[in-house]
């Protein structure tokens, strides 16, 4: 006995509600009322947003407990990677937790000299200084789409004034890329120049960048070319290659003359200083910088001499008046002697003509010296030395038959060849460069096959082999569908067999009069009849037996 039994009219309320023809219609304004209320309920729920993301276990911990002490609902995303509160608390909550110093984890930039004490010392600054430079580069670094953290490590050594204890700058660079990616050398480079351009003094070769893995990026510290500077050799080559077949193609045709160039390139800088003095060619247009003379004489003074010694440093004797000499006596007929003045006066003169005299002249003359000072810095990327190698076809002639034959160009043609070649190329003699220009005939690399028939041919065998593969699977799935799957789908398809009376029924549908066939009922009957019956003769043709075990089971319940 059911439940719905045992209550009184439960069975006819059931019968009433299931026909009743407003039940789906009250269904569908229910579950549309549930989905609006979920939907109003589902508006009403904050929109968590990013707080942090990708912290460490320390400050995940550190913020969560902060968050749970200030009472703001949070949740994770998902994969536990980022922590998410309410979208009108980011900010908020962000703040708060910068008062607390959390996230700790966080790269420290430039705002480490916001808050400098008072009497710092220097080196406490420089570091700080140096941190934040370091903050701020790896900042920069992490802005690549490929690389989830970076940390930069700079040593910078102290400024001094002797120029043999001055070293240069290095840094060293550790990136963490994010999974499944990877960093190509363009950006690898773009890395170290941005770090030695925010560095006095620093190089991109003093860069050093290593990824997560240990794997050394920055392998172009060497002195081996790098990729930069082999693509600028091979333009160069190709360049040269260019012109030399574009001068020599109108003469011996485009495709009977090759060239290959090897350049030799200069890629380091060098600055050069001289300073030069040399005489002053012409005397007469010399330019006087200085001139001195000094001019001494003296007159009167005694004459030197005497015995070096003791006895020539005696003091002059006594001097003696002229008047107190005697007169000696007056012959007769003598004139009268002269006045004692003019005596001593006619001595002074005489003495004056036979003393000595000493005359000294000192003249100084400095004139300017010629100063040549000469400043060259040589760019990177010279040509050093051109080697060019040309080859050039024979010449196709035809002989007396009219048939083609190859022949070598004459002597003075292949002078023309080279001197065009080294106009086209710039030879120097001075730096070295080499040409080798050689007639050669040209290997001819096609194959000629001979004519082979149609039948014959390696695409139509392939293509017959295709089609005799189709339509072999076309045969098979022939025979699987005749021998295999259609007596399978009939088998189990076949409607059951009439019963006599059914069968019999049927029969006489089908033999009524002609005037009866109108009626759609007895054409249907007829149409049925006739499909049991190929039914049954097919299936009497497939399996005899189960015919014979039908007819015996008829028999029987004909006996009963």
């Amino acid at each position: 006995m059911n439940a719905a039994a045992a209550l009184p009219g439960g069975s006819a309320l059931l019968d009433k509600i299931k026909t009743n023809p407003r039940l789906p219609l009250m269904l569908g304004g229910a579950a549309l009322a549930a989905a609006i209320a979920v939907g109003v309920m589902w508006s009403r729920a904050p929109d968590y947003k990013v707080l942090y993301s990708n912290l460490s276990e320390r400050d995940g911990g550190s913020v969560i407990a902060s968050l749970q002490q200030m009472n703001v609902p949070y949740k994770f995303a998902e994969g536990g990677g980022a922590v998410m509160v309410p979208a009108d608390k980011v900010h908020e909550t962000r703040l708060r937790l910068a008062s607390q110093g959390l996230p700790k984890s966080g790269t420290a930039g430039m705002e480490l000299m916001d808050n400098q004490k008072f009497g710092i010392s220097q080196f406490a600054e420089q570091v700080n200084y140096q941190r934040g430079l370091e903050g701020e580069l790896s900042r920069s670094i992490e802005s690549i789409a490929a690389v989830q953290s970076a940390r930069v490590h700079l040593a910078i050594p102290k400024p001094t004034l002797f120029v043999r204890e001055r070293q240069k700058p290095t840094a060293s660079i550790v990136l963490q890329l994010y999974p499944g990616r990877a960093i190509d050398e363009g950006q690898v480079a773009a890395i170290s120049h941005l770090v030695s351009s925010s560095v006095p003094e620093l190089t991109p070769k003093s860069i050093s960048i290593v990824d997560q893995h240990g794997n050394l990026l920055s392998g172009n510290n060497d002195r081996s070319l790098d990729a930069t500077q082999l693509k600028f050799v091979q333009q160069i080559e190709q360049n040269y290659v260019k012109r030399v077949e574009a001068i020599l193609a109108p003469i011996v045709g485009k495709d009977n003359v090759h060239a290959q160039v090897t350049a030799d390139v200069d890629f380091s800088t060098v600055e050069h200083t001289d300073e030069s003095y040399k005489p002053n060619q012409d005397p007469t247009r010399a330019a006087i910088r200085s001139q001195q003379t000094s001019e001494s004489s003296q007159e009167g003074a005694a004459a030197v001499g005497g015995v070096p010694g003791a006895l020539s440093n005696q003091p002059p004797a006594a001097a003696q008046a002229p008047v107190a000499n005697p007169q000696p006596p007056r012959q007769p007929g003598q004139p009268n002697p002269p006045p004692a003045a003019n005596q001593a006066s006619t001595q002074t003169a005489t003495a004056e003509k036979t003393g000595p005299r000493s005359n000294r002249r000192d003249a100084t003359t400095n004139y300017e010296l010629d100063r040549t000072v000469r400043h060259v810095q040589q760019a990177p990327g010279g040509v050093k030395r051109l080697s060019v190698a040309v080859v050039v076809n024979y010449r196709q002639k035809a002989d007396a038959k009219g048939k083609m034959v190859a022949e070598p160009l004459p002597a003075t043609m292949l002078t023309q060849i080279e001197n065009l070649t080294k106009e086209a190329m710039g030879y120097s003699n001075e730096r070295g460069d080499s040409l080798n220009v050689v007639n050669s005939p040209f290997t001819d690399d096609r194959v000629i096959e001979p004519e082979v028939p149609l039948w014959k041919q390696p695409q139509m065998i392939d293509l017959a082999k295709t089609g005799v593969g189709y339509l072999l699977l076309a045969i098979l799935a022939l025979f699987l569908w005749f021998k295999v799957a259609r007596p399978i789908v009939r088998k189990h398809t076949a409607p059951p067999l009439p019963a006599p009376a059914e069968a019999d029924t049927a029969a006489e549908a089908v033999l009524l009069p002609p005037e009866e066939t109108t009626n759609p009922e007895l054409l249907r009957l007829a149409a049925k009849y006739e499909s049991d019956l190929a039914l049954v003769r097919d299936a009497a043709q497939r399996d005899p037996r189960l015919v014979a075990s039908v007819i015996k089971q008829w028999m029987a319940n004909d006996e009963r």
